[in-house]
């Protein structure tokens, strides 16, 4: 069997999913491009949704769960007067109404929905019960309960009304679900509602202007280069320590180092801006490893895997 030669890549890309694709899928095919041998996402962006999906790859993994926490931004298309099976374009139109809401109707609803909201995940979601995605038990036409979980709406921006549809900008918090939101605001208007498309255009400080198509990637090389950001990206946010060679010879081999007074915490740790992880400064002036960075021989080592490899 041929064997096809992988690369030891570190980074993180801006990727603007196009819609269709799973989050996995996408991140095979950026994997494929660099021919990285190790990648991850930060958290799923379904396959109807298009918009910015942060991948991690090499050394960067290690600090792919740090936008899970962070605020969201979307767009999402809503249509009014029909509700879905799924809350969203894929599913079957289980009602119609006759109702047509103006825009100042739609105006005076949505500050029901602003500041700390309950939702109730919908059944068509990739939230487990006994080992199973609550989207396996609805597609077996099986409905479960739900315990309403409570997210918080920071703002809502309607965009003009064109018949029964209209845009509308969504900043929230993790585990919001914007097809849940529109479901709930068709439901206060008395005509129900389904979104028809969802962009998503914020993770965190990340914007989706910074991000890069899918097809430019896997088709311009040197748009493929600038588009690898550094590992140390997605913990922009956290205060910098600066170590000296022998502080970082033991940071770096695992052992706390002592430091002048820093505000406790976690911070990014660096020697002459090489980037060695993260620690934990605590009160007493104990620096604590608490993620390592792996120093490479070279910035691309080959490896030799089989070319049916699961990407």
């Amino acid at each position: 069997m041929a064997k096809q030669s992988w690369l030891t890549i570190d980074g993180v890309v801006l990727l603007d999913k196009p819609v269709g694709l799973s989050s996995n899928t996408a991140l095979q095919k950026v994997r494929r491009a660099y021919r990285a041998a190790k990648g991850g996402h930060t958290g799923t962006l379904d396959p109807l949704a298009s918009g910015l999906l942060p991948l991690c790859l090499g050394e960067a993994t290690k600090f792919s769960q740090m936008l899970l926490d962070a605020d969201k931004a979307y767009v999402a298309h809503v249509r009014l007067g029909e509700t879905t099976t799924t809350g969203d374009a894929e599913g079957e139109i289980l009602v119609r109404s006759e109702l047509r809401p103006t825009e100042a109707n739609i105006d005076a609803v949505l500050p029901r929905f602003l500041g700390e909201i309950e939702q109730i995940p919908p059944m068509y979601s990739a939230l487990k019960r006994d080992g199973k995605p609550l989207y396996e038990y609805a597609r077996a036409g099986v409905e479960l309960v739900r315990a309403p979980r409570q997210v918080r709406i920071l703002s809502l921006v309607r965009g003009a009304l064109d018949g029964q549809e209209f845009d509308l900008a969504v900043a929230c918090s993790k585990g919001t679900y914007i097809r849940t939101l529109a479901e709930d605001i068709g439901a206060a208007l008395g005509c129900g509602a389904h979104i028809t498309a969802l962009r998503r255009t914020r993770i965190g400080p990340f914007l989706i202007e910074g991000a890069v198509g899918l097809e430019a990637l896997e088709s311009d090389s040197a748009l493929r280069e600038a588009a690898l950001k550094p590992v140390d990206l997605l913990a922009g946010h956290l205060p910098v320590v600066e170590l000296d060679e022998d502080q970082c010879r033991r940071f770096a081999h695992g052992q706390s180092v002592t430091l002048p007074a820093f505000e406790p915490g976690e911070a990014r740790i660096y020697r002459r801006e090489r980037f060695l992880g993260l620690g934990r400064c605590e009160a007493n002036g104990t620096l604590v490893p608490v993620r390592l960075v792996a120093e490479r021989a070279s910035s691309a080592q080959m490896l030799d895997v089989q070319e049916n490899s699961p990407l």
